[in-house]
């Protein structure tokens, strides 16, 4: 029989779930908001409308529901078979009516919450392997889908914003934002700085760093190539203090 709550019992790993869970109300909030209409319009990802940024945060729901499948059965279920089918994927969503292309939203988030709520404890530590090659345990896909969700709230560009995501999802998306940078060594001779906290981020070494300064929201904003209002920068790739873009993250 299925269980009606949560099987895990790791409190760390039941707090990320309900981050998830909070930031998929949110999304959908922000898309209950537009009518069939506006889904036609511009996000703030260059290229895509909000049919595709609809279409890949339902795709994604379905996509993280097979790694946890892979967890609990132990057979290998990829998130997707290759790049090239993600993006076919999502090219195809973004022709559905609005009535299906809501549906796929709706569907495919109970269902991975579904998913998540089945797997017992001893499930979380299985390994399974993310669209980008990393092998990572099971527990690693409630912040994968946390991450997908509140950012693209934003990006549907109806009105959510950087300060409507909660400060602890914040600061893990910037940790992970700089985290790719230094893996690819391009954060050479760049600090972050974020007002009112003793957060630091990038090339702490750097003996002439520049500097790029602001409120959390405002700096994740940033450095997830969203712009650059509310951060300022000094320092010698500061030209006229003009903020410098932020290196590529994904």
């Amino acid at each position: 029989m299925a269980a009606r709550h949560d099987l895990t019992t790791d409190p760390r790993l039941q707090e990320e779930l309900l981050q998830a869970r909070r930031g998929t109300a949110f999304f959908a909030r922000k898309l209950n908001e537009l009518t069939d209409e506006e889904l036609d319009g511009g996000t703030r990802l260059p290229g895509w409308t909000r049919r595709h940024v609809v279409a890949h945060v339902g795709y994604n729901a379905r996509a993280i529901a097979r790694l946890i499948e892979w967890a609990a059965t132990g057979v290998e279920t990829p998130m997707y078979s290759s790049p090239e089918a993600r993006n076919q994927e999502i090219d195809f969503g973004a022709t559905l009516s609005p009535t299906a292309l809501r549906n796929l939203f709706d569907h495919s988030a109970v269902h991975l919450s579904v998913e998540w709520r089945d797997l017992p404890d001893a499930g979380w530590s299985n390994e399974v392997r993310t669209a980008q090659g990393r092998t990572v345990p099971a527990s690693e896909t409630a912040w994968m889908r946390t991450r997908e969700v509140w950012m693209h709230a934003v990006d549907l560009d109806n009105g959510a914003t950087f300060n409507d995501i909660p400060a602890p999802v914040l600061e893990r998306l910037l940790k992970d934002v700089t985290s790719a940078w230094r893996t690819r060594g391009s954060d050479t001779g760049l600090l972050i700085k974020v007002t009112g906290t003793d957060l630091t981020f990038g090339d702490t070494s750097a003996a002439d760093p520049t500097i790029v300064t602001g409120p959390l929201p405002a700096v994740v904003e940033w450095a997830a190539g969203r712009g650059s209002t509310g951060v300022t920068a000094a320092g010698p790739a500061a030209s006229a203090g003009e903020v410098p873009a932020a290196p590529k993250w994904i």
